[in-house]
């Protein structure tokens, strides 16, 4: 029963012990508000959902944090550009970012603090850093000074003396071009707030190390992100924490990105992918199976055959799930999963793996519908909706079900319709106009719809387009 999973510090797989039995603690790096999120942006969430889930199903008792950064370059860039206040800017895309996790099932978190509410908790990190001489305030500008901390550069195994810190305008001041920035002197026309070294506005390492402190204290069992953000974001994370006197996090789990033609999914790139647009193209729950059943640590690239892919094999399970409730009414998730699936689970969230189980078990309990084992048929579907509730993809969870009003999942409009036409269909086999009910039948297959008969009546689902 011992879940393990990839720390990037270690550089292996470690078996998780938490700080405190019973609880697991995560603060994962959230959204950085300038745009609205794109399916690259939205698999951190998903994963980390996933992880959530599992380790609640586990037992474990979750605290989860997942922060807006909702005061940065880019946003102050955005803010100048557009002619419209960094805030106002902030908060429609923050908006945005939730109502995309909402949409694709994932659960609310415990708390989502956003960076321009915790600048006190920054101002009194940077003035314990600087008493303790791991930082320094130069030209209105606060740095920390890496030489200070001998284990700098140790989460993404870099060399010190070949280091190219990123900068942004304005830092001016530095002892050594390696430093990086807490706190940035305001700048005409910029936000800023008031501080002892003068009036400026955060760095974005700063907010995290201030904002993880404050929600889950001195130490905490995981901190999660993408890739892109072992440096230099995490490595400066730990830089400060560390320095503070906080343990901070005891493991480090990174997802990978989402590509397209092998390049990061990014808004600067021009190669994004709205989730706005796409769950108008592709139903939620699809979307879901697509951005969360690869490995978290896997990259996964683009493309529209992909997605198909995914929307058939769903539909595999999603046709297996109806056909049993037809016969034989609600079927509630089994208590436990099965031992194959916890395994997979166990092992680094091994999704693909425990997905496998996933389609191994829907394909037993169709073979068991096409012998008319209804007992066996229905302790199937049981197991089934135990681990697809783990994976966030249950078609008869409330979410989902209650999908049809809520605007972006056109579902429950298409199979009104669907059905208006199934009916007139069946007219037609009623008055023995068999010519009429099979062209019916061939002008939905034709839109990408299989139609079956069944004793209760005609059933559809979605087939390859």
């Amino acid at each position: 029963m011992t879940i393990r999973l990839y720390d990037t510090s270690a550089r292996q797989i470690r078996d998780f012990t938490p700080l405190r039995p019973g609880c697991v603690s995560i603060y994962l790096c959230g959204a950085t508000v300038q745009a609205a999120p794109h399916i690259g942006h939205i698999r951190s969430g998903l994963n980390f959902d996933i992880m959530r889930r599992w380790f609640a199903h586990r037992g474990y008792d979750v605290t989860f944090i997942r922060n807006v950064t909702d005061i940065d370059d880019k946003i102050i860039a955005k803010s100048a550009e557009q002619k419209r206040p960094w805030w106002a800017i902030g908060y429609e895309n923050e908006r945005a970012f939730n109502q995309a996790y909402d949409i694709l099932g994932c659960l609310p978190v415990t708390y989502e603090p956003r960076a321009t509410g915790h600048v006190p908790e920054m101002i009194e990190m940077m003035r314990e850093l600087i008493d303790r001489g791991h930082a320094y305030a130069a030209e209105g500008n606060v740095y920390f000074d890496v030489r200070s901390f001998p284990e700098y550069l140790k989460l993404s195994n870099q060399d010190l003396d070949g280091l190219r810190q990123p900068s942004g305008e304005g830092e001016v001041g530095k002892r050594d071009r390696r430093d990086f920035a807490m706190w940035k002197a305001a700048k005409p026309g910029e936000p800023s707030w008031e501080t002892p070294w003068g009036r400026g506005r955060p760095g974005w390492h700063l907010e995290c190390s201030a904002m993880a402190h404050k929600y889950l204290g001195r130490a905490f069992d995981i901190h999660g992100g993408g890739v892109d953000l072992i440096f230099p974001h995490h490595e400066n994370e730990i830089a400060q924490a560390k320095a503070f006197g906080d343990d901070f996090a005891a493991y480090w789990a990174h997802n990978a990105w989402v590509t397209m033609s092998g390049e990061k999914m990014s808004k600067s790139l021009g190669n994004s992918v709205l989730v706005s647009e796409m769950v108008k193209r592709w139903r939620p729950i699809v979307l879901r199976y697509y951005l969360g059943t690869p490995h978290y640590r896997s990259m996964i690239e683009y493309s529209e055959e992909a997605l198909r892919e995914a929307e058939s094999a769903f539909a595999r399970i999603e046709g297996f799930v109806q056909r049993v409730v037809e016969k034989a009414g609600t079927v509630e998730p089994a208590a436990e999963v099965p031992p194959a699936f916890a395994e997979a689970m166990d092992d680094d969230l091994g999704v693909p793996q425990a997905l496998a189980v996933v389609h191994t078990t829907v394909r037993q309990g169709n073979s068991a519908l096409t012998a008319d084992d209804k007992e066996a048929a229905v302790a199937r579907l049981a197991e089934v909706r135990a681990m697809l509730g783990v994976l966030g993809l249950d078609p008869l969870d409330e979410h989902w079900a209650g999908g049809s009003d809520r605007g972006e999942d056109l579902h429950g409009v298409v199979d009104s319709l669907v059905r208006l036409v199934l009916e007139q269909r069946q007219a037609a086999r009623t008055r023995k106009d068999y010519a009429t009910a099979d062209a019916i039948r061939d002008q939905l297959q034709q839109s990408g719809l299989v139609i079956e008969d069944t004793p209760s009546g005609p059933r559809w689902e979605l087939g390859q387009r």
